[in-house]
């Protein structure tokens, strides 16, 4: 196979020329609505150099092509195009569970996201998972494909939970389990109570996981006087997703977090970023 195609640089290209050509007949808002249905456009658009259009391009290709293909783009440096990756999703899960055995982050983060909540690649992102060599954001991708089912792999998470293995990440793919399960409350529980500068994550996982019997921690924590505003926020939210109320007045006009979101939210419409956050 010969030089890289890059079909991004050559949309790009066409793109700048068209939009040059319409100078000032489109809003901003427009243009983000009229770009997509372009690059749609184009993929059926017939290029010489490829000798097809994008879509006919890659279709035209084997399994094992895409894929090598796939890792000269990310060897190379080319931007790998949106036509490739759905081609790609398109084939057999075991072309991209080739993929997963390997080390490079940007290769392995690709073939998760394309393979999402795929069962055939659970074992595979465990793996992952246990290897101490693999990149956070790769096991950051691993773990929001693998809550979009938590429940077919609690048993595993709780195991690597307790075993300390990445802990943060198989809580918060606790905290997305349907079916309930005393197993997964006490751990996520005990994860709040114990929580040291994660306190608005651990009751965010409260939340997601929707146990009404964590409002008695709940609200015990956040009537304490030595939480930030952000901490106090989080905690009121996941109150009130688990169906309870706090409405004690608090005073956060000096806390620095407060300060700081007051001043960025200054110009908003809504004005007060909280206004339980004042006495009344």
């Amino acid at each position: 196979m010969g030089k890289l195609i890059d079909f991004d640089g050559l949309f790009e290209e066409k793109l700048a020329e068209y939009m040059r050509r319409l100078r000032g007949k489109h809003t901003e808002e427009e243009w983000e609505e009229i770009i997509p249905k372009l690059y749609l456009e184009f993929g059926d658009t017939y290029i010489p150099r490829a000798k097809n259009t994008p879509k006919g391009y890659f279709a035209a290709m084997t399994d094992a092509e895409l894929i090598s293909l796939l890792k000269r783009h990310k060897e190379e440096g080319v931007p790998v195009s949106d036509f490739l990756c759905r081609e790609l999703g398109s084939r057999s899960p075991s072309a991209l569970l080739s993929l997963l055995g390997g080390d490079d982050p940007a290769v392995l983060t690709l073939a998760v996201n394309l393979l999402g909540a795929n069962e055939e690649a659970f074992d595979a992102y465990f793996a992952l998972l246990e290897r101490e060599e693999t990149d956070e954001s790769v096991a950051e991708a691993v773990c929001d494909a693998l809550k979009e089912n938590a429940d077919a792999v609690k048993e595993r998470a709780i195991s690597l939970c307790k075993k300390g293995v990445r802990k943060d990440l198989m809580l918060d793919i606790l905290s997305r389990v349907k079916q309930p399960s005393d197993d997964v409350f006490e751990m996520l529980l005990a994860a709040f109570r114990e929580s040291d500068g994660d306190l608005p994550i651990r009751a965010g996982q409260l939340a997601a996981y929707g146990d009404p019997r964590a409002l008695d921690d709940l609200l015990a924590v956040i009537d304490r006087e030595d939480i930030n505003y952000l901490e106090y926020r989080e905690l009121k939210f996941a109150i009130e997703a688990l169906g309870g109320e706090y409405i004690r007045p608090r005073d956060f006009s000096e806390d620095p977090y407060f300060l700081q979101l007051q001043a960025y939210m200054a110009s908003a419409p809504e004005g007060d970023p909280d206004p339980d956050a004042h006495k009344h």
